[in-house]
C-alpha cells in the first residue's frame, strides 16, 4: 500500500536570497501548508530543496521569486530536473499590510499565487546564447555610460583649465585633444598646471580604453546576434544592439510568450484601457521592459526616416490629425507584432550576407555589378556580405538578382 505522501500532489513556492532560499510546500487539493524550509543557495542545496520536495509527494509546480536574479540558478536546477517552474511577483504593499511579511510567508504566498493561477508566466531558461548575448550587453552600455561621462569630464576640465594649456587644446579637434592630452609628461613647473596635465592624461587614457572595448564588444555582439537569429537582425531598423535586447526580452526560450499581445505587452506598447462612465479611451502603457521598449522606438525612428512604406504611412495618418506621438505608438504596435514573429518563428531560410558573396563569387558577378544591379552602393552591398549590417530584404533582392543573371 502507498504512503500518502506519495499519492499526494504538492505545489511549493520560494522566497530566494544571496545565500539562502526558503521554501513552502502546499497540498495541491487542499491548499493546506504542509511544510517550510531553509535552504543553502549553493548546487548542494538546490539538490537538498528538491529531494525535501519529492518527500511530500508529487511535485507539480513550482513557484519561485526573482528567478531572474536570486533564483536564477535555482530555477535551472529545478528546469534541468524536470521540474515546472513558475515565476512569481512579490506581493503587492496591500497583501503585505494585512498578512504581514517574512521568508516563510512570502515563500507561501509564491506557492498560492500558483495554485490560485494568478501567477502563470513561464520563466526565462537563461541557459543559451542569448544568456551570453545579454551578459555582453549589459557590459557594452556600462562602457558606453563611462565613455561619455569621460568625454564630459574632459570637456568640462579644458572650460577652466589654465589659458596657455586652454588655447594650445582649444583650437584643435577632439580626437587631436585626445592625442596630445595622453603625451602630457609631470615635468611641468606649475605644480597645479603639472596635477591638471595629469588629469587630462588619465581622462584620455580612459576615454582610449573604453573606445577600445566598446569596439570589441561591437564587433562580438554583431556576430552573436546574427548567428542567433538571422531573421530577426535582417529586419529594417533593428542593428546589433536592439537585436540584443530584444532577444534578451524574449529569453533563450522565445515559445514562452504566448501570443503576440503577450509580448507587446511585456514591451509595454500595448494600449491600457481607461473607460470611466460615458468616458471610452485608452491610456498610453508605462509598464512593461522599457529597454524593450526603447527599442522598438529605436526601429520605428529609423524607418521613419529611411523606410519609404512608413514615410507614406506617417504622412497618411498626419494628414488624418494624428500627432507623431500617437502615429509613433501605432507603429511600436505594428513593429512589435513584426518582431514577435522573427523571434518565435525565424524564417530558416534566411539568406545572409556571406550566403550572397558565396552565390555572388560561384557566378563570377564582380562586387561592383552587383551593388549597381541593386542600385545600392558598393560600401553598403560589400558591408552586409562581410556581415557588417544586416538587411534581410536587401540581400533577397540580390539573391533574385544573382538567380536572373545568367
Amino acid at each position: 500500500m502507498k504512503s500518502p505522501a506519495l499519492e499526494r500532489n504538492v505545489t511549493a513556492g520560494v522566497d530566494t536570497h544571496l545565500d539562502f532560499h526558503v521554501a513552502a510546500v502546499l497540498d495541491t487539493d487542499t491548499a493546506r501548508l504542509l511544510d517550510t524550509a531553509s535552504f543553502p543557495a549553493t548546487t548542494d542545496g538546490y539538490v537538498e530543496l528538491h529531494a525535501w520536495l519529492e518527500s511530500f509527494g508529487a511535485i507539480g509546480t513550482v513557484g519561485i521569486e526573482s528567478t531572474g536574479s536570486y533564483g536564477a540558478g535555482l530555477c535551472r536546477y529545478l528546469a534541468a530536473e524536470s521540474v515546472p517552474v513558475i515565476e512569481v511577483n512579490r506581493p503587492d504593499r496591500s497583501e503585505r499590510r494585512f498578512n504581514g511579511k517574512d521568508d516563510t510567508i512570502d515563500a507561501e504566498a509564491a506557492a498560492r499565487a500558483v495554485i490560485s493561477g494568478k501567477a502563470t508566466t513561464i520563466p526565462k531558461t537563461g541557459d543559451g546564447a542569448i544568456e551570453a548575448i545579454r551578459s555582453l550587453e549589459i557590459v557594452y552600455h556600462s562602457a558606453t555610460k563611462d565613455r561619455t561621462r569621460a568625454i564630459n569630464q574632459f570637456k568640462a576640465l579644458l572650460i577652466t583649465a589654465p589659458a596657455g594649456l586652454r588655447e594650445r587644446l582649444g583650437t584643435k579637434t577632439f580626437r587631436r585633444q585626445l592625442e596630445l592630452a595622453r603625451r602630457f609628461n609631470d615635468a611641468h613647473p606649475d605644480p597645479v598646471e603639472r596635477e591638471i596635465r595629469l588629469a587630462f592624461k588619465e581622462l584620455a587614457r580612459r576615454i582610449g580604453f573604453l573606445d577600445e572595448q566598446t569596439s570589441r564588444l561591437d564587433q562580438r555582439i554583431n556576430t552573436l546576434t546574427a548567428q542567433a537569429n538571422p531573421t530577426l537582425v535582417g529586419i529594417s531598423g533593428v542593428g546589433p544592439h536592439v537585436a540584443a535586447q530584444l532577444l534578451a526580452t524574449a529569453g533563450d526560450n522565445p515559445d514562452r510568450l504566448g501570443s503576440e499581445a503577450a509580448f507587446a505587452k511585456l514591451c509595454g506598447v500595448c494600449p491600457i484601457p481607461a473607460s470611466s462612465g460615458k468616458t471610452s479611451r485608452h491610456r498610453l502603457n508605462r509598464g512593461g521592459d522599457r529597454r524593450a521598449n526603447r527599442a522598438l522606438f529605436t526601429i520605428v525612428l529609423v524607418r521613419m526616416r529611411h523606410d519609404p512604406r512608413t514615410r507614406a504611412y506617417v504622412a497618411r495618418r498626419t494628414a488624418e490629425g494624428k500627432t507623431r506621438k500617437e502615429i509613433m505608438r501605432c507603429l511600436k504596435r505594428f513593429v512589435a507584432r513584426e518582431i514577435f514573429h522573427a523571434l518565435t518563428n525565424p524564417d530558416p531560410d534566411t539568406i545572409t550576407g556571406p550566403d550572397i558573396r558565396q552565390l555572388r563569387t560561384d557566378a563570377g558577378v564582380t562586387l561592383t555589378a552587383l551593388a549597381a544591379g541593386l542600385g545600392r552602393s558598393t560600401i553598403q552591398v560589400s558591408r552586409i556580405e562581410r556581415g557588417l549590417e544586416h538587411n534581410t530584404s536587401l540581400t533577397k533582392q540580390a539573391n533574385t538578382w544573382l538567380q536572373k543573371t545568367p
